[in-house]
């Protein structure tokens, strides 16, 4: 049985109707360079890392605008816009890894971004790792760094970079400085801080007379403390959260244990830890990764130092810390590995981030082989009239150092 022409007419008419219907719904498909290139990012909005977190979140939200603005990343001679997909993950560690798997498998991400904190960062960027998704991270732990994975970069430089430097500077400015006392919470990263100093202390000739690590959640530092008061040391070093070193200050104060030197790692690096401490936040020592007042100049979308710190105090209206500048930093670095690798392929732009050599606001940024940023000149610093002033690098050197107790 024949087809009429009237049959004939039909079925060319829906032929040619359903295939240029497909051209039609082909062409409003978006391309690859016109596809959002996608960063997840899990944060502590909420707990006890919620303070970092949302300065993570502000640092983020600063790069985002001004890539924005500038129509996206340059991917391959187009501009491909960005988008940040963020969760909160609430300052628990299950909660975080959870998050990490479903912003790759659920929200189909390119790249990653790890949580402020050694132990968060760790987990997120062991399930980034089984995907092979890069992830940028804000820890400066070695024990993040070890584990072997080849996707896990980081903006902060080696932790044992801080401590060498603060042995050195402080034993050559008060030459009598013979005994330390360490006291360090039992977590990742104040945990390294602490084991980091009493070790390398040792090594430069100093006589660790008192080291302990206390528990997580720790409200009552009495009976550690009246044993480093009657160890008399030189010079007396705590590592913790900011929360921790805040009560143990008080707590030193209501005792009356002092020493010529008093370190607390990170504290005076955070605005909180002088609002939280007043007058007591005197003269207390630190080591950051990043201070306000460095003048680095850079080609990336905030142009120097300066101009990321306006930034930052436009928005929050307070001096930005080494967390706002760190976070930043990772997705500078990010945008500048894929820029080079002119394209979002995930493993050239692993291979562009191990080989990345560049200058930002931040500072230099070199990657060693385990992903770690080089070492460099990291600030020292201390808290003088409510602020936190250089002590060193001599080049920015806002203040010589002050004497806690004589």
């Amino acid at each position: 049985m024949g087809f009429s022409a009237a049959s004939a007419r039909r079925l060319w008419r829906a032929v040619v109707g359903g295939a240029l219907a497909c051209l039609a719904a082909t062409a409003s498909l978006p391309s690859l360079a016109e596809k959002p290139l996608r960063i997840g990012a899990p944060l502590a909005l909420s707990g006890g890392l919620a303070e970092e977190g949302k300065k993570q979140q502000v640092a983020y939200q600063l790069w985002l605008e001004r890539i924005q603005a500038q129509g996206g990343i340059m991917i391959g001679g187009a501009k491909v816009p960005v988008e940040l997909v963020t969760y909160d993950y609430q300052s628990d560690e299950k909660r975080a890894q959870q998050l990490a798997e479903r912003l790759i498998t659920q929200d189909r991400v390119d790249f990653m971004t790890a949580p402020f904190g050694s132990g968060h960062a760790k987990v997120v960027a062991g399930v980034a790792e089984r995907y092979g998704v890069p992830v940028i991270a804000v820890a400066s732990s070695e024990p993040v760094h070890n584990q072997g994975y080849k996707h896990l970069f980081g903006t902060l430089a080696p932790s044992v970079g801080l401590i060498d430097t603060m042995i050195e500077y402080f034993t050559a400015q008060r030459p009598g400085t013979g005994t330390i006392a360490v006291l360090g919470r039992d977590d990742v990263f104040p945990k390294v801080m602490a084991t980091t100093m009493s070790r390398q202390a040792a090594k430069a000739g100093l006589k660790v007379v008192y080291d302990t690590l206390y528990p997580v959640g720790t409200m009552d530092f009495s009976a550690a403390l009246t044993a480093i008061k009657a160890a008399r040391p030189d010079w007396i070093y705590v590592t913790g959260y900011t929360s921790d070193l805040i009560l143990a200050r008080k707590q030193m104060a209501d005792l009356g244990v002092d020493a010529p030197i008093l370190t607390m790692v990170t504290g005076p690096a955070y605005p909180e830890f002088v609002d939280g401490l007043g007058p007591l936040a005197e003269n207390v020592t630190s080591a950051t990764w990043w201070h306000a007042s460095q003048t680095y100049s850079s080609d990336d979308v905030f142009g120097g130092t300066q101009a990321f710190a306006q930034a930052v105090r436009d928005r929050t209206g307070k001096d930005p810390d080494y967390v706002h500048a760190s976070s930043a930093a990772a997705l500078v670095v990010l945008q500048k590995a894929v820029e080079a690798a002119g394209t979002r392929d995930r493993a050239k732009v692993r291979d562009a981030l191990a080989g990345l050599d560049v200058m930002t606001f931040y500072g230099p940024v070199k990657f060693r082989e385990d992903g770690m940023n080089m070492n460099r000149e990291l600030p020292i610093i201390q808290i003088h009239d409510g602020n936190p002033v250089v002590l060193f690098p001599v080049p920015a050197q806002a203040s010589a150092l002050r004497l806690s107790a004589k």
